[in-house]
Order: C-alpha cells, then structure tokens, then sequence
C-alpha cells in the first residue's frame, strides 16, 4: 500500500512535524554549527500547482522568508490575472520581489538575478531561510546557473518540485480562469486596457492582457450578444494559453532535471486536485499528507542533516519526527 494509502485509511491528519511549544529557536536555524554553506530552498512547478501556497505553509514551520520569482508579480497591478498572493495569504510571511515594480517598467533575467541575490544575502545576514518560488524558469536558471552569481558553489539548494499530472492541470487552469472572471479580472484588465499600449513590455505581457486586447477595442460598438460571444473567445484563448504556459514551464523542468542534471524531489500533487472541492477541511487534510507535510521533512532534512530513515520517533534540533517519515520522503522523492 503507498503513502498517499496509507494516509487515507486515517479519520484525521496528524502533522508529520511536531514543534516545540514556542515555535523553532533561531537559535537552531544557525548554519554555521553543522555546515559551511548557506542553505537555500527553491519551489518549483508549473501555473497553478500550488508553489505559492507549499512555500508559505514551508515558512510558517520554518524561520523563513520567501522571494518571488514569478517574472509578471514583481509588478504593481493585476492581482487577479496574475494571481498574485493576497496579504492574507501570505500569513505575515515576507515576501520579496512582490509587487514592487512599475507596469511598465522592464525587468530582465539579470535584474531579477541582481535583486534575488540581494535578497538572499539579506534574509541569510537576519538568520533566516530564503526560499526561492516562482514559474519563470528562465530566471530560476539563471540565477542558479550563471557563474556571475554562483549560487551553487555559494549555497547548498534544496529542489522542491510540484507536480500535477498535466491533464488535472488543464482541467484546473480552465476552472481557475473561470473564477477569476467571477473575481472580477474582466474589469481589472478593462482598467488597465490602453489601445495605444505596448503590449510586449512589462505586465502587459501577462497572460489575459493580449488575450483580452481585441474585447475592448471592439466593446463599445458591439451588442450585447456579440459582447457575450467576443468576451468567451478571449476566457477560451486565456484558457489555452495558459495551458500551453503550464506545458513550457514542464518541459523546461524536466530539461533541468534530466540535462542540467538539477537535483529535485518531486512532490505529486495530483490527488490533491482529483480530490478537491469535497470541503475545506478535506481538501486541507489531502494537502497536508499529500504535499505540506513530505515537504517539510525534505526541508527539515535538508537544514538539519537528518536521515528519512530515522525511524521510528527520532528528534531534529527541537522537532519530533513522526514513525512514518521514510515512508513520505519515499513516497515524495526521486
């Protein structure tokens, strides 16, 4: 039986991790007692598999804050289509390069480079965790590529990889835009709609702003009925290129991992999107055993050098590990 099985037999959902009254001392996130490298954990996965809300649930168990490396939420504006973390998201979690930049502002692969390093430097200098997240891989790439910025000879990385089988995906993605019609993106985008506008540079470039182009410059001299049939067309071209984006974003992950030689745990989350949509609590409880709590033994292994196969009941500086650790990270890792 595997561990997603396993877990399922189960009436409620005990955490993997248990920490002490108090939350985790800083005083134990101190990387110069057990390594000589920095520690940096990057989140990956394609649109809409849930890297934001695994690198959030990661620093809230964790001293940690979190750099966006999304290329269009480094911009003010369009939350909706961008599907930028609300504040209440975040849960008092730092986040860096969020929402920071003009619209039309330029940002290259070397300025999100520059920026990032910065921002590691600075929340390793207050003792805490950077964890990297974000679906543009091309910056990902670079930063930890690029000789100029040396962020494998400079940093031990953790690669947390979050998977979704790509036709639960699409399926997703789809109903994703549908909502984020009902949330009110049609009117975010009108305000932002400027015929004149280049659509190529900045935020413009974010998926719905093209998409939407051809709505509003023809919305004011068309019926209602054909207002309808324009706008479906522009959601359905939204759709498909978004999962067209999702199937990129694989691809380019996969090419990291089996050319670039990245070494990454995949985290399968597909289940937990088969799943959803039975109740808060059920959807909260399958994320949990699914992809939250195999996450934060991988981290807790990787920041504390502890084997998965430490069982049963083992502590790591100051967290109690659960029997059945080996069995997630098995489960979780290849």
């Amino acid at each position: 039986m595997g561990f997603s099985s396993v877990l399922m037999c189960k009436q409620t959902v005990q955490p993997l991790l248990e920490f002490p009254s108090g939350g985790l001392k800083m005083d134990v996130f101190n990387p110069h007692r057990i390594r000589h490298k920095e520690k940096v954990v990057i989140v990956m996965g394609a649109t809409g598999t849930g890297k934001s809300r695994l690198s959030i649930d990661l620093a809230t168990r964790f001293p940690a804050e979190i750099i966006n490396s999304d290329k269009m939420q480094v911009y003010e504006g369009l939350h909706i289509v961008t599907n930028k973390v609300t504040e209440e998201e975040q849960r008092g979690v730092p986040h860096h390069l969020l929402g920071i930049l003009n619209p039309s502002a330029d940002f290259t692969v070397t300025n999100f480079c520059d920026k990032a390093s910065i921002a590691i430097e600075s929340i390793l200098g207050r003792g805490r965790l950077p964890i990297i997240v974000g679906g543009s891989n091309s910056y990902m790439e670079a930063l930890v590529e690029n000789d100029d910025y040396m962020l494998r000879s400079k940093y031990d990385c953790c690669f947390l990889w979050v998977d979704v089988s790509m036709p639960v995906l699409h399926s997703f993605v789809s109903k994703r835009v549908d909502q984020m019609v009902e949330n009110g993106m049609v009117d975010e985008l009108r305000n932002m709609f400027d015929p004149n506008a280049d659509n190529s540079r900045g935020i413009r470039r974010a998926i719905g702003v093209p998409e939407f182009d051809q709505y509003f410059r023809n919305e004011p001299f068309l019926d209602r009925k054909q207002r309808g049939i324009l706008l479906q067309e522009a959601i359905n071209q939204m759709k498909e290129n978004t999962c067209k984006l999702a199937c990129r974003q694989l691809g380019k992950i996969h090419r990291l991992r089996n050319i670039k030689g990245w070494n990454m745990h995949r985290i399968d989350a597909t289940e937990v999107f088969q799943k959803k949509g039975r109740s808060s609590e059920a959807d909260e409880a399958i994320w949990e055993q699914v992809v939250a709590g195999p996450s934060t033994v991988i981290v807790g292994q990787f920041l504390y050098n502890v084997a998965a196969s430490m069982v049963p009941t083992t502590h790591v500086a100051g967290i109690k590990v659960r029997n059945n650790v080996g069995t997630a990270v098995a489960s979780a890792t290849y």
